[in-house]
């Protein structure tokens, strides 16, 4: 191997110069006239390219003495190739097509000196293992239901790819409602130490399970900040004395964690947020945290979160995949999985609900879930509970459900108080400060330009370098929010109360539910629907499945970006939907944490 490179045989180029750099191999033909096209195993590329990142390299193979072909062009085409027998090695990568999915592709090289291979084959290992980041162990969980059944074929699909890239990967397939969950939360810390992370091959349900059994018991953050008199707060006197104190409340509450997952998992489909769900699964998690005192995060743990190796991942199956859209643009099984094998990471907003009361007679009983997507009330959690009386329609039954209960035209009466931040604008102005720092809607603002998350998106990683950036800090942010941000509150008749964590993009909605929500900024975009007549609420709901359009510029729409939020009403009519599940509750309190896991994704290419 020369320093200025060295000749070696390309499948389908011919002679080719390659020389090592920093971060890939340089290829320059030697016949550069006789190239028209480089031919890949798995697919046709329309020309080679100069360089191979090592960065978009999944493995490296040592191969058996076999045949090397010629470039292709007419002569060949017409009367073959000739084909000679050489020591070959193959580089596996990626390459993007002109849909900006992904596809593997195969440089297969060749050298009649088997030496000379493997000292080339050796060399590359090297600079692979180098690149770091990769994920060796994986615990994987397969919905075989999901999407019409996808899920099993979908990993069939992909399975090959990891096993080329040397990853070990634990199989689940899930047989039940909260099987992922009860699995997750039950490893023991040097368990999940031993996994660099876990692939949901499903849909938003499975992930969201995954999820609240990762988090449940090892993230350590206080509760929502809640402003004064709102709520339980109004009638607990040492809530008021922690909130005076720049402290948020932690109510006492049993010890006792148990979860309940009726139905089974062979009964129901996958459960996706905005209109689509499962039964509800009565994925319940009480706080573990049993003292009057706020969780601190000091308790020594293996495994705690944020951290920076951990990693989730989604192989899309199911039936809308708004987390997935939202993460990397594409609804693609392969796409998803090679941004998986190559070890890409971004970090992830997480919406941490507390339900302090079921109903309005129940007893004070903080219960906390996490939401990856999307958490509503009022329309979104009514077709989801109503879709539950027309299961044997299959996926049809939430186009169904969501026309019930359009025509049905509900609206809920409530009171959102929500943080206004010095940094951010909600799109409705504002009055004058009463004497409790809490503010009434008015009138609106001019909305700002829309800036779209995507790849390397310098808002997200702007609030990655300025904001929380720990895990202590993280604990802390309540308090840092309640000292420089001032509540307003919003009351009244609602069609829904929502709030995006991310875009929530899917194939009904191209832009989502929030074309400009940004994965990592650590806000939440909530938007409260107030009531209308029947044909603006259309119009508005139709405006979402077009490109472009604006579904938020309605006068009865308001949308402000938040931190945090808190949410009561005097009535217990309707449901929360939490990423497609369902969660009864009449007082809840929400906030964003920011960069709280991390992602096998890079971010939309948009």
């Amino acid at each position: 191997m020369q320093d200025g490179g060295e000749v070696l045989f390309l499948d389908g180029i011919g002679e080719v110069v390659v020389s090592i750099g920093r971060d890939g191999l340089s290829l320059q033909p030697l016949h550069q006239e006789l190239v028209s096209s480089c031919w890949s195993s798995i697919t046709l590329q329309p020309k080679l390219d100069n360089k191979i990142k090592f960065s978009d390299v999944y493995t490296i193979e040592l191969l058996d003495k076999g045949p090397i072909s010629g470039p292709w062009n007419t002569r060949t085409a017409i009367h073959g190739k000739t084909n000679i027998e050489m020591h070959r090695f193959a580089v596996h990568g990626i390459m993007k097509t002109r849909k900006r999915t992904w596809v593997p592709c195969e440089y297969i090289f060749g050298h009649k000196d088997l030496k000379t291979c493997t000292n080339w084959f050796e060399c590359l290992v090297t600079c692979i293992n180098n690149e770091g980041d990769r994920p060796k162990n994986l615990m994987v969980f397969v919905h075989p239901l999901c999407g019409k059944g996808r899920g099993v074929k979908n990993w069939e699909t992909v399975a090959p790819l990891f096993d080329r890239a040397k990853i070990k990967t634990k199989v689940i397939v899930t047989d039940r409602a909260g099987h992922a969950y009860d699995t997750v939360a039950s490893l023991s810390d040097i368990e999940l130490k031993a996994l660099d992370g876990v692939v949901a091959v499903g849909g938003d349900g499975l992930f969201n399970e995954i999820l609240n059994g990762l988090l449940n018991s090892r993230y350590k953050a206080s509760y929502p900040p809640t402003p004064e008199g709102f709520g339980y707060f109004g009638r607990n006197e040492n809530c008021e004395e922690q909130t005076r104190n720049g402290q948020n409340c932690s109510m006492p509450i049993p010890d006792s964690a148990n979860t309940m997952f009726p139905g089974n998992s062979s009964k129901r489909d996958d459960h996706e947020p905005l209109l689509s769900t499962s039964r509800p699964t009565g994925l319940e998690i009480p706080s573990l945290n049993s003292s009057k005192e706020p969780c601190t995060g000091d308790q020594d743990n293996l495994v705690s979160f944020p951290n920076d190796w951990f990693r989730l991942g989604i192989i899309p199956s199911g039936s809308t995949d708004a987390i997935v859209l939202s993460t990397t643009g594409e609804r693609d099984p392969v796409t998803s999985a090679l941004l998986i094998i190559l070890g890409r990471r971004m970090s992830l907003d997480i919406a941490q609900v507390v339900r302090w009361k079921s109903s309005p007679k129940a007893e004070v009983l903080p219960t906390v879930r996490y939401a990856a997507s999307f958490a509503g009330y009022g329309f979104y959690g009514e077709v989801i509970r109503e879709s539950e009386n027309y299961r044997w329609m299959g996926p049809a039954r939430y186009d169904f459900s969501g026309t019930m209960v359009f025509l049905k035209h509900r609206s809920y009466e409530a009171k959102v108080a929500f943080l206004e931040t010095p940094n951010t604008n909600s799109f409705t102005a504002s009055a004058e400060d009463d004497v409790s720092g809490v503010q009434q809607l008015q009138s609106r603002h001019k909305r700002p330009r829309k800036i779209i998350c995507r790849r390397n998106c310098f808002v997200c990683k702007e609030a990655s370098t300025s904001g929380q950036t720990s895990e202590d800090e993280i604990t802390d942010s309540s308090r840092t929010i309640c000292e420089n941000t001032k509540w307003v509150w919003s009351e009244g008749r609602f069609l829904s109360v929502g709030a995006a964590v991310i875009s929530c993009r899917n194939e009904r909605a191209p832009d989502g539910l929030v074309a400009d929500a940004h994965l990592s900024d650590g806000f939440l975009h909530l938007l409260l629907i107030r009531d209308c007549p029947l044909p603006l609420y259309l119009w508005h709901l139709t405006q979402f499945t077009k490109k472009g359009s604006d579904p938020l510029s309605f006068k009865f729409v308001e949308h402000h970006k938040t931190p945090a939020f808190t949410f009561i009403s005097s009535h217990d009519e309707s449901v929360w939907n939490l990423d497609g599940e369902i969660f009864q509750a009449c007082e809840v309190s929400v906030q964003a944490c920011r960069g709280l896991v991390s992602l096998f994704a890079s971010g939309p290419e948009v």
